[in-house]
């Protein structure tokens, strides 16, 4: 007999339980995500797959982000770790089938969530993991239903609304490579019952502590200076900094003159080598117009892998019962995740005196008698290792507030609710960063010398560097979002075939984004700091749908969703940027029982998803510098820097930006013969037209020349002068082709010494390409290979399980894949010929191996010993240079903990 129609995550984590028969035996209705009206959940005909709360514990996952984003279907996303030089905060997302965090719409018990920033993108550290009694996933668009957001699909988190008694869990973890020890413990209690005391109350609370990952503390990531081989030849890849401990120093000459600028570094030409932590770097050249013998530094010695953390959330869940038909229910959830992020010590630009003493022991010697003639700035590019680290402390803040009522009126089922959230993020220097005052006068009378060895400082020296760091707020930052939401469903009319039901819905929601520096950042007293720029924008959506579901003849109905969406233009600080937006979006399904034991469906549909606030109204701003280093887009021009840096990068808004659309359909079928065994899979597929893109600085940078629009003139607050900058806009000119096929097999069999529950699945990508951004026809790709977006799409991930349950004990073992893919086109140096080239190397299939042993004492006692990672797999190696500080690993694809080992206690009373 045929008992379901969705994907079961039984079948996609495979985590060992039987669920599939005792969720077809369930025959209350409830509303399963991606459909307005509530039927029996064995009903639906959508791609939904289903996380329990038992399941989540078998998976050994801590985190909500460490759950969804091990889903086949998941790619693409962010991840906590590039918190490391990203300024992120630390925030995770979900990305169903590489289409972007931003399409991915997250709802908790069905409503939206506060974003972080001005756009849509939910922060998962924000969702509280202990008060989760399922997770559902919907990877088909859902925009017909839901409004904008929802191309790629839906992720749904249902809280504990029902619960007798409390649980204690206590789970500690250790990865035997050092560093990164955490744990949390949790307490949930509930009581009441909702049909003989007519309420029912559950709270829930949870701790999670993490510690830092030095970079140091793991041979895979340690240094920016990576010697490889490939293909048997020899290369050194080199992403040091020629912000230097001792300094570098950079001369440049009199216009005209024609006498090239020169930097090179005094410590070496003292003592005919490089300081500690220092390579002679690999991009030093000699042009007509520069000449570089710059000594670089090993920046990645001292940041961390991955960031210290931690995590408080409570959640509290209330229904009351007014009467048979009519029930109130609040939800209130509070989080707050405290990161900090500690990334190599300031490089700063340190002007030097012509005629002070460090420009005469260091600098002058150095020079040809032509050279001094013509002399007109001097500075040294200095890394402040005294300092110590840049550490930044981001405190984020997570409020949601829900009230409603929900009940039946005739044969009709409605629910209606008020909701009130908030994602507020404060971010604090805690070390490393400069008071501007204190620090220029320190510069300006040569106190600090910055051509010697890190700890050559004097003590009186040292005593006026502690008294110079910055400890303080930078930023407030706050999204809120206001809402009010009405929906109804119920049986219109019986037909031969069933019974036809309609579901209604209207929604209305306000958004407000608000950035603001503190005092100290406005007032200038951070040395070289730019504050972020005062942002108070708001706009409004409101939207109606309707849903009818409609039984053709036995075996087969068909669903039919329509919706209408209203979004204002943006007020930002009382003027009005951009203009309103209106979009309609449809979506048709059919559902198809050919038999008791297979099922054919289909559907077909419309999404479209509005630009971010920011994207439409953000002045042009700067916005940190450059991931990579490039040489000078213009050369010849004053605003060059010497040799190959990082430059800043501004960002800006498109005040003419509209909605992005798509168009979308998925196909599949499942066959389950029996319950011990189940097949099935969906094609997908998502086309979207006016996509916003905006041309990276790796394609600005390659050809200058075709975006002589996108570099002007920007001078940081400690720069001597002006020089090129990088501007992101992004317009609506792009297009995305995205395809591939979900798919999963499970079975079940009874051994001599338990039930062995075995389960492979995984997403396979066809295709996906989308336009170069700033191009309309100009199509590119990142399926398997390093894209210009900085991204991989991987063609396979797979996840297979084999779980035994031998009576108090069960044994779960799980495998995780992800296929090769080539790497970034990079300049390294070849050995043998001593010179630059580029090569993109072959990164392999990685995949990890993980193992969790659960012995149930008694009901209410159970322990779960399990390691990550069994197989200690390190990461590829990469040479890719974005997100992050990290280098020679993608963090975003691999696990940098290696083999973790954990325990668990819970205890139920």
């Amino acid at each position: 007999m045929f008992k379901r129609t969705k994907v079961s995550v039984a079948a996609v984590l495979a985590l060992g339980l039987a669920a599939a028969g005792a969720q077809a035996q369930d025959t209350q209705r409830v509303e399963i995500t991606g459909s307005s009206i509530k039927r029996i959940a064995a009903e639906g005909a959508l791609p939904v797959q289903i996380i329990n709360a038992e399941q989540i514990q078998r998976s050994g996952a801590t985190s909500v982000a460490d759950l969804i984003q091990k889903l086949p279907a998941m790619q693409g996303f962010q991840v906590a770790d590039i918190a490391v030089g990203s300024n992120s905060g630390g925030i995770a997302t979900a990305n169903i089938h590489d289409l972007g965090s931003e399409y991915t719409l997250v709802l908790l018990n069905g409503r939206r969530i506060a974003p972080t920033g001005s756009g849509s993108t939910i922060n998962l550290q924000a969702i509280p993991m202990s008060a989760i009694e399922r997770i559902e996933v919907l990877t088909d668009g859902a925009s017909a239903l839901y409004g904008s957001d929802a191309i790629a699909g839906v992720v749904n988190f249902v809280l504990k609304r029902y619960q007798k008694g409390g649980e204690l869990t206590i789970k500690a973890e250790k990865p035997l490579e050092g560093g990164g020890e955490g744990g949390y413990a949790s307490l949930t209690y509930g009581f009441g019952d909702l049909d003989k005391d007519r309420f029912s109350l559950v709270a829930s609370f949870r701790h999670d502590q993490q510690a830092q990952v030095k970079a140091t503390e793991r041979d895979f990531g340690k240094t920016a200076y990576l010697p490889f081989s490939f293909n048997g030849k020899d290369y050194i890849y080199d992403r040091t900094s020629v912000f230097a401990i001792p300094a570098n120093a950079v001369v440049t000459f009199k216009a005209g003159s024609g006498v090239p600028s020169y930097s090179f570094n005094p410590y070496r030409k003292a003592n005919g080598k490089c300081g500690p932590e220092n390579f002679y770097s690999l991009n030093n050249a000699a042009t007509a117009t520069s000449v570089t013998e710059n000594c670089a530094f090993n920046f990645v010695s001292t940041i961390e892998t991955y960031p210290e953390n931690e995590r408080n959330a409570l959640f509290l869940s209330g229904v009351a019962k007014v009467s048979d038909n009519l029930r109130i229910f609040s939800d209130i959830a509070y989080s707050q995740f405290d990161l900090t992020a500690r990334i190599a010590p300031n490089p700063v630009p340190v002007s030097i005196a012509i005629g002070s003493a460090a420009y005469n022991k260091h600098v002058l010697p150095n020079l040809t008698a032509t050279q001094i003639a013509n002399i007109n700035t001097v500075s040294a590019n200095y890394r402040a290792l005294d300092f110590g680290t840049r550490d930044s402390r981001t405190i984020t803040n997570s409020k949601h507030i829900v009230v409603g009522a929900e009940g039946e009126f005739g044969k009709w089922n409605y629910n209606a609710a008020l909701t009130w959230s908030e994602n507020v993020i404060d971010e604090r220097y805690t070390g490393g960063y400069f008071k501007d005052k204190e620090f220029r006068a320190l510069a300006a009378a040569g106190t600090v010398d910055p051509f010697v060895l890190a700890g050559a400082q004097p003590p009186a020296t040292q005593k006026l560097i502690a008294d110079s760091i910055f400890y303080g707020k930078v930023r407030d930052e706050s999204t809120s979002l206001k809402g009010v939401d009405v929906r109804a469903s119920g049986d219109l009319m019986k037909l031969p075939a069933g019974t036809m039901s309609l579901g209604l819905g209207a929604d209305y929601r306000e958004y407000e984004f608000k950035r603001m520096p503190s005092a100290a950042a406005k007032a200038g007293e951070i040395y070289n700091y730019t504050p972020v720029p005062v942002y108070d924008m708001s706009r409004n959506n409101s939207g109606v749908f309707a849903e009818l579901l409609v039984p053709v003849v036995k075996g087969l109905e068909l669903t039919g969703a329509v919706r209408y969406d209203t979004i204002s233009a943006i007020n930002n600080s009382g003027k009005t940027v951009g203009t309103s937006m209106d979009a309609s979006t449809y979506k048709l399904a059919a559902r198809f029982q050919a038999s008791p034991s297979l099922l054919f469906r289909a559907s077909v549909g419309t999404g479209f998803k509005a630009p971010s606030m920011l994207e439409i109204a953000n002045p042009v701003s700067p916005n940190g510098v450059t991931a990579a280093s490039y040489d000078c887009p213009f050369p010849g021009t004053p605003e060059c820097k010497p040799g190959k840096l990082q430059y800043t990068q501004l960002l800006g808004g498109n005040a003419n930006l509209k909605p992005e659309q798509s168009d979308q359909l998925t196909v599949g079928m499942r066959f389950e013969p029996n319950n011990d065994f189940g097949i099935g899979a969906d094609y997908w597929e998502v086309k979207m037209k006016d996509a916003v893109s905006a041309v990276s600085a790796n394609q600005a940078f390659a050809n200058p020349g075709l975006y002589p629009t996108l570099f002007s003139k920007y001078r940081q607050p400690a720069e001597t002068q002006e020089y090129w900058a990088f501007l992101s806009s992004s317009t609506n000119i792009g297009k995305t082709v995205n395809r591939g096929i979900d798919w999963d097999i499970t079975s079940r069999f009874k051994t001599p010494v338990g039930r062995l529950t075995t389960g492979l699945a995984g997403t396979y990508m066809i295709e996906a390409k989308y336009t170069l951004p700033g191009t309309a026809d100009q199509y590119t790709t990142n399926m398997g290979k390093y894209g210009v977006n900085a991204a991989v799409t991987f063609r396979n991930i797979l996840r297979a399980t084999a779980a035994m349950d031998m009576g108090r004990f069960s044994h779960v073992l799980t495998v995780n894949y992800r296929s090769g893919y080539t790497d970034v086109n990079q300049l390294v140096r070849d050995v043998a010929t001593n010179t630059n080239v580029r090569v993109s190397l072959n990164v392999p299939e990685y995949s990890t191996v993980d193992w969790q042993t659960t012995y149930n004492h008694t009901k209410a006692i159970s322990l779960r010993l399990g390691v990550k990672n069994l197989l200690n797999k390190s990461p590829p190696f990469t040479l890719r240079d974005s997100s992050g500080h990290q280098v020679g690993y993608d963090p975003r694809y691999a696990d940098l903990m290696l083999r973790t080992v954990y325990l668990q206690g819970s205890v139920k009373f």
